[in-house]
């Protein structure tokens, strides 16, 4: 009888143990596995961008061709060692990237990481900007949209998602800056600060690069107060693509939330269909959101460089149009692959919060 007994007992033992097992190192055997997978990522980013480079030719002769001479052109490709065979250029360059050297652009002389040092904030910076007017307009217009499902305000709200992301970011630029510009000029239209706040800005000590940062830390609310005004229109323009499908993703959650078996005993306890949006339904339904960050955080990067084009900021979207017109491919080359770099780590950040929050995520 007794072994009878034991025997379940033994079965129901061992399956607990096993059903503990995967529970006990999931998130941090997905967290170790995701933090591995960055570096074949990077590798093989890196290695596109350094070959597709170099289709065209070597640098120089890419950026000054036709302004020197071939003798002139032939002593400046030897002496950046553009004329040993690719591979051995390839393998230098990796190493190179090892120690932070992304090398020297080739049209203005400048080390390309004393480029990302000076114009990276100011990317980072709009993208931050962008990402709040993106939570701004997109999770309570997407709560709207559900709370109206199938109505009037829903249609209109979902072809206002579609128009936001599938509106081009420099179309958008050009119609805040006509509106805000021309008919109501009430907003900067270009640059980072008025010159009164780029001359403070240059003298500031120890510098982070972020305006808002460094004009708090000067204590002068003035200057904040330009920094911010300036930023409004290309945040606007870079957010509204992201507002788009963060509006569509939270109203399809907050939809399938609302249908769940605890919300309905809600709704038979009495309890409002605004108080169950807002309150019990709203915080699942913002776990897709976190996500998709990294994603949508690589489209803005991707998206700045048009948006700092069309409103003159000052950042690495900027810069990498200025090289790409002047086919300076060094510099552009530092650039993309640090941008790549910047879009892997995001995108290993996004996953582990998304693990740590939705748990099914790391299995």
């Amino acid at each position: 009888m007794s072994a009878a007994i034991s025997e379940p007992e033994a079965e129901a033992a061992d399956t607990s143990v096993a059903v503990k097992k995967p529970s006990g190192g999931g998130l941090g055997r997905y967290v170790l596995v995701r933090f591995l997978l960055i570096i074949p990522t990077i590798f093989i980013l890196t290695t596109l961008v350094f070959f597709l480079m170099r289709i065209t030719g070597d640098p120089i002769t890419a950026s000054m061709g036709g302004r020197l001479t071939q003798t002139q052109l032939a002593d400046r490709i030897h002496a950046a060692g553009y004329d040993r065979p690719l591979l051995v250029q390839y393998f230098e360059y990796m190493g190179n990237l090892l120690k932070g050297d992304f090398g020297t652009a080739v049209s203005d002389g400048q080390p390309v990481s004393n480029i990302l040092l000076n114009y990276g904030a100011a990317t980072v910076e709009l993208v931050f900007y962008a990402l709040i007017v993106a939570f701004i307009l997109g999770i309570p217009l997407g709560m709207l949209a559900a709370y109206h499902r199938d109505k009037a305000p829903d249609a209109a709200l979902r072809i206002l998602a579609i128009l936001g992301y599938a509106t081009p970011v420099f179309f958008a630029g050009m119609i805040l800056k006509l509106i805000f510009g021309v008919f109501l000029p009430i907003l900067p239209i270009a640059g980072r600060g008025t010159t009164q706040t780029e001359f403070i800005m240059s003298g500031v000590v120890s510098p982070t690069q972020i305006y808002f940062i460094d004009a708090i830390r000067i204590g002068n609310f003035e200057v904040l107060g330009d920094v911010l005004a300036h930023a409004v229109l290309p945040a606007i323009a870079l957010g509204v693509l992201t507002a788009g499908v963060f509006l569509r993703l939270v109203r399809t959650n907050l939809i399938g939330t609302l249908g769940q078996q605890y919300i309905d005993s809600g709704r038979s306890r009495g309890i409002s269909e605004y108080r169950l949006v807002t309150k019990h339904a709203y915080r699942p339904a913002l776990i897709p959101i976190v996500t998709v960050m990294g994603m949508q955080i690589a489209l803005m990067l991707a998206g700045a460089v048009l948006t700092e084009t069309t409103f003159g900021w000052q950042g690495l979207g900027f810069k990498l149009a200025e090289y790409l017109t002047a086919r300076d491919f060094v510099a552009v080359q530092g650039i993309v692959v640090f941008l790549a770099v910047i879009v892997a780590l995001t995108n290993f950040l996004v996953d582990v919060i998304a693990a740590f929050i939705d748990p099914r995520v790391r299995y």
